[in-house]
């Protein structure tokens, strides 16, 4: 609902709009000589404003936009939505064997629905940043509505891709023309998205790929982004080819993160895999053209032993809430 949040918790910012809110009260009571009882919707626009911003999105939807019109439209304020963080919410569900392999609780999804209906009406069209948490399983109709009430998005960290079909991702896409910078689950099959962004976001330019990244993939990203200037693989598995052919195709990256990944020197069939403990030469030559090349591969570190334990494929959900959205790009992180 605000931008990246500060140290302050969300209790002490809720305990000051009030206290803010019950001193501009007081205030304009004293002025008030004529009358003893003043309305709650006298209440100046953008003192509301000022105050709603402590509130959390919840808050919002559910109780302060239904007081009144004069409440109702102070929540429509673009201050309070040049981002609509829903990191916080998860779907209820349970993994199935047929695709797409969760079933999602009906109330479940009634919540998100609720939210985020509400939120983009409130919003009014404003929304720039859109975060989504990765265990949020986002139907393609929920994704189309979503893309077409927020047609100025820059910024987008996406659900899980289960129940998104291609279809439901490429309309979206083509909604989303401003888009700039994109965190997404990694994707069996990149190319039609990738060719969906090239072809309607010109301004597009950083991308976080949360998964494994292999030849395909990297392949993929030189074909069709090769204007990209930030990129993220951290904490996943990544091949030493793919690694080659990122440094090589994407001419115009300035910033590459491969800091905890499993990187892995490509073996002969059958042969196993071989781990790598530092980078080779050639690597760091390639790399040197870069302006950040952030690496960390110590074994003393932990994120570094998380990815190992997990084999590349992180299990985010066995750690510290909120712990997925970090990054050493400080553009990426939220």
């Amino acid at each position: 609902m605000t931008d990246k949040p500060s140290s302050r918790t969300r209790a002490q910012k809720h305990c000051d709009g009030v206290r803010l809110f019950g001193e501009v009260w007081k205030a304009g009571e004293m002025e008030d000589s004529e009358s003893l009882v003043r309305r709650w919707e006298d209440l100046d626009t953008d003192i509301l404003v000022k105050i709603f911003q402590s509130f959390d999105i919840y808050q919002l939807t559910s109780g302060i936009a239904h007081v009144c019109s004069a409440w109702r439209l102070a929540c429509c304020d673009p201050l309070l939505w040049k981002t609509l963080d829903l990191s916080m919410m998860k779907s209820n569900f349970i993994k199935i064997p047929l695709e797409p392999y969760v079933y999602v609780d009906g109330r479940s999804d009634k919540n998100l629905t609720r939210v985020l209906k509400t939120s983009l009406n409130l919003s009014r069209g404003n929304l720039m940043t859109l975060i989504f948490h990765f265990n949020l399983y986002v139907s393609d109709d929920l994704l189309t509505y979503t893309a077409e009430r927020c047609p100025r998005l820059k910024r987008l960290v996406m659900p899980a891709w289960n129940r998104i079909k291609k279809t439901g991702i490429c309309k979206a896409i083509q909604c989303w023309k401003d888009l700039e910078s994109l965190t997404m689950p990694s994707i069996a099959n990149p190319p039609y998205l990738m060719e969906e962004i090239a072809k309607n976001c010109k301004n597009f330019n950083e991308l976080k790929i949360m998964g494994p990244c292999d030849i395909f993939f990297a392949s993929t990203l030189v074909a069709y982004l090769p204007k990209l200037k930030v990129l993220s693989l951290r904490c996943s598995m990544l091949l030493k080819d793919a690694l080659i052919i990122i440094l090589d195709g994407l001419q115009q990256l300035e910033v590459l993160n491969i800091s905890h990944c499993l990187v892995i020197d490509t073996a002969p069939p059958r042969a196993p895999r071989r781990l790598l403990k530092e980078l080779d030469p050639i690597i760091l030559e390639k790399a040197s053209r870069l302006r950040i090349f952030l690496t960390c591969m110590q074994d003393s570190c932990i994120m570094c032993q998380r990815t190992k334990n997990d084999e590349g494929l992180m299990r985010w959900y066995k750690y510290e809430e909120g712990l997925w959205l970090e990054d050493e790009v400080r553009s990426l992180a939220y």
